[in-house]
């Protein structure tokens, strides 16, 4: 009798701890990515630097190349310098536009790379997907897992605290994610992956359901965790399907009209309040809401600093943000009365 099975794809190692970061040395040895520590170490414009510093020492063979902003042009500068010598592997220490460049030139150039996170800003910690900026806007592209994941908690929460708690605004938003698939499986037949839903629902089930914060070290390796298991979820799915629904619509629709409002996390936080208002679920709703401010999380155009035409307007654009994308937004169709009705119901809801 045959075996069915199939390759998850994952990191091959994850260290979530206090003073993760000094054990870098040993974990490029000892799990075969670089015996000789013959690495190109990326470092964002925030806690990178100083962090390579401490580590500087103990990898004597390593270069430094500092990443400027999350751009396709830096990620092609990152690119090419990994081809200007035999390097094994990149090391990535940043927020997530500086693994998200990493992430794109490595991949490009064939190399493993490790992940160093400074911050729990998203979910593209351990993404196959990278989010880039070019000379028209934002593109999502797709590229290898982080070979390795490391979180030091010790830099986490030196980090601003807005930067973790937006954390918790992208890891909820899995939970109007999976409720915008289920819906265009029950209306289109879209094909649903029940390991890419539990990977995203667990991480997202287990931060709604702690009453701690950012403060607790507890919790912040549940929200670390959590991203690391959206970011499988992804990978298992093909697609940011299981992580993305009517809620990442609006969180880019937001940016391509109003950038510069609010971090991923933050957007992304609304705009699954919005959506799970929409699709009625009122229970859900008030978890989601409740976990919002208990993070100090905007949950609504208020929050934002946004008015209510441009929050309506962003609205209108978010379908065509994901024209192949099915969610409560394409399934209502909404005109622009009942937009404008609609975010009125959020405000109010949310006052």
């Amino acid at each position: 009798m045959p075996v069915l099975s199939r390759m998850l794809p994952s990191p091959l190692f994850m260290d979530i701890r206090r003073g993760a970061v000094e054990g870098l040395d040993r974990l490029l040895h000892e799990r075969f990515i670089s015996t000789a520590g013959r690495v190109l170490v990326a470092v964002g414009p925030s806690q990178g630097a100083a962090i390579w510093s401490t580590l500087e020492p103990s990898l004597p063979e390593a270069e430094v190349i500092s990443v400027n902003d999350a751009s396709l042009a830096e990620a092609g500068r990152l690119q090419a310098a990994l081809g200007e010598k035999g390097y094994d592997a990149v090391v990535a220490i940043g927020g997530g536009k500086t693994l998200d460049v990493a992430k794109y030139a490595a991949t490009r150039a064939g190399l493993p790379m490790v992940a160093v996170a400074t911050n729990l800003a998203h979910d593209g910690i351990a993404s196959p997907v990278a989010s880039l900026e070019h000379a028209h806007g934002k593109g999502s592209y797709g590229v290898a897992m982080p070979l390795a994941v490391v979180v030091d908690l010790d830099y986490v929460q030196a980090a601003p605290a807005s930067l973790v708690r937006a954390g918790v605004g992208d890891v909820l938003s899995n939970l109007s994610a999976i409720a915008d698939w289920d819906l265009a499986h029950r209306t289109r037949g879209e094909p649903i992956d029940g390991l890419a839903v539990a990977f995203a629902r667990t991480g997202a089930e287990a931060v709604i359901a702690r009453d701690d914060g950012i403060e607790s070290e507890e919790f912040l390796v549940v929200l670390a965790e959590a991203l690391v298991l959206s970011g499988m979820a992804m990978a298992v799915a093909g697609s940011s399907r299981p992580c993305s629904g009517a809620c990442h619509e609006l969180l880019h629709a937001v940016d391509q009209l109003f950038p510069g409002t609010a971090g991923h996390g933050e957007l992304a936080g609304v705009g699954a309040l919005f959506a799970t208002m929409l699709r009625g679920e009122d229970r859900r709703f008030e978890e989601i809401a409740a976990a919002l401010t208990r993070h100090e999380l905007p949950r609504s155009h208020r929050d934002l600093g946004l008015t209510a035409e441009q929050f309506a307007a962003a609205v209108r654009l978010a379908p065509s943000t994901r024209p192949d994308r099915y969610t409560i937004l394409e399934d209502l169709d909404l005109d622009d009365a009942a937009i404008a009705a609609r975010v009125e119901e959020l405000a109010e809801r949310t006052a």
